[in-house]
């Protein structure tokens, strides 16, 4: 039986609600099955940057250490890749993220070291990889 209580500032006696703890089996009803409340790992994408011969390898060695934040040796090796193989994947992550690379690589700016400036970008595509 639930206790009146009175509200001073309306003038009016108020029953109080009576609380009790709910059964281990009987659910909320706006609880999901433990499928739904499962986390879900968002599938790794791949940031690829493909051989051209018209940028410099110290404007991609800048690109990969400005941008991914390697190492100037892992973008040396990034960039040999690039060159001998004719693309490598240079960050791998959510696809958000690997979007926001692609544009930064994209958007880097110029070549001014190569002889005659290139104004063009990267060539750069993203890639979804195998999930475990």
């Amino acid at each position: 039986m639930a206790d009146s209580i009175f509200d001073d500032d309306a003038g009016v006696a108020v029953d109080e609600p009576v609380v009790r703890p709910r059964e281990k089996s009987e659910p909320l009803k706006h609880e999901e099955t433990d499928d739904h409340r499962k986390t879900k790992k968002q599938p790794p994408y791949a940031v690829i940057i493909e051989n051209d011969e018209f940028h410099t390898w110290p404007y991609v060695i800048d690109v990969l250490q400005r941008v991914c934040g390697h190492s100037k040796q892992r973008a040396y090796v990034l960039t040999s890749s690039i060159h001998h193989m004719g693309e490598a994947i240079v960050w791998t992550g959510t696809l958000e993220l690997a979007e926001l690379r692609r544009d930064q690589i994209r958007g880097f700016g110029a070549d001014f070291y190569a002889l005659h400036p290139v104004k063009f970008p990267l060539t750069v595509r993203l890639e979804p990889l195998p999930v475990d």
